[in-house]
């Protein structure tokens, strides 16, 4: 890009808080944002932010007209992208799910080597806000206000993942259930993860595992990017529950390079820190 004012950030618009975005963006940094519905709509943009909202909904919508495959090449493209809420889950490599049976599993873009449980924080009457850490370089103002809706917590993180928030809290009762279970399984020696991604329990028979459909998009060279066996991953670890409360140290906020994730929803308060932050990455990249 030949000058700053010139960097055009783009808001996924298939579903959720995708206008909250481009005010947030638009107010705190002057940046120019457009909304992106097409894949055709990815061409000339700097950086793009899949909002919060309901990411099986977004799994749907995206799964038509090639968009799912055109954001997993932009996100390997090395542009900044940022996942808030839902939009994490999106980029999440495994994730465990506390909430409705998604039978066909969910499509996700991936990326991150991270364990993410869904609704960890309860359900949308539940909502609340918290202190949560401020981007890095932003550290004026103190902390920052996480609002958590029907919110998802990252439960560990893989070495090449930079953890960049943390907050204690407890697991809404789905979630408690889903992470007892899981621990079960870990401490039995169980397959857990089924082709990288683990999403929801089937409660139909019993509780299992359900296999998650993803669709591999193509690397640089024309080769299709391998999933990883079982047996090549490293052993997951939960965050231990406190005695009593049953809380849990999670991670909020994390990133990977050009790409970055926070639990909460930045776009619905009036602290935009969160957003220049993103706006520098953009700047940078």
């Amino acid at each position: 890009m030949s000058a700053e004012n010139e960097i055009i950030i783009g808001v996924l618009a298939l579903q959720g808080a995708f206008e909250e975005h481009q005010e947030c963006i638009e107010k705190g940094t002057g940046c120019k944002t457009i909304q992106v519905k097409t894949a055709s709509q990815l061409e000339g943009i700097d950086g793009i932010i899949f909002p919060g909202g309901e990411s099986t909904a977004m799994g749907l919508i995206g799964s038509v007209d090639g968009m799912w495959t055109a954001l997993k090449i932009f996100t390997q493209s090395g542009k900044p992208v940022w996942g808030t809420c839902a939009g994490m889950i999106l980029l999440a490599e495994r994730c465990v799910g506390g909430s409705a049976v998604i039978e066909n599993g969910q499509s996700l873009i991936g990326g991150l080597d991270i364990l993410v449980c869904r609704n960890y924080f309860g359900s949308q009457v539940s909502s609340f806000e918290m202190a949560t850490p401020s981007p890095p370089g932003f550290e004026e103002g103190g902390s920052y206000p996480g609002v958590f809706i029907r919110a998802p917590a990252i439960l560990t993180v893989g070495d090449d993942v930079e953890v960049l928030g943390k907050v204690v809290a407890t697991p809404c009762r789905q979630a408690a259930v889903v992470l007892r279970d899981l621990e079960t399984k870990i401490a039995n020696g169980e397959n857990v993860i089924m082709m990288n991604v683990v999403d929801a329990l089937e409660r139909k028979d019993g509780l299992k595992y359900v296999d998650v459909k993803r669709e591999i998009a193509p690397t640089a060279d024309g080769e299709e990017k391998k999933d990883l066996t079982i047996a090549e991953m490293e052993k997951i670890e939960l965050p231990g529950a406190s005695d009593g409360t049953n809380a849990r140290e999670v991670i909020c906020a994390a990133r990977k390079s050009n790409m970055l994730i926070t639990a909460f929803h930045p776009e619905i308060t009036t602290d935009y820190r969160w957003h220049k932050y993103f706006y520098n990455m953009v700047k940078e990249a």
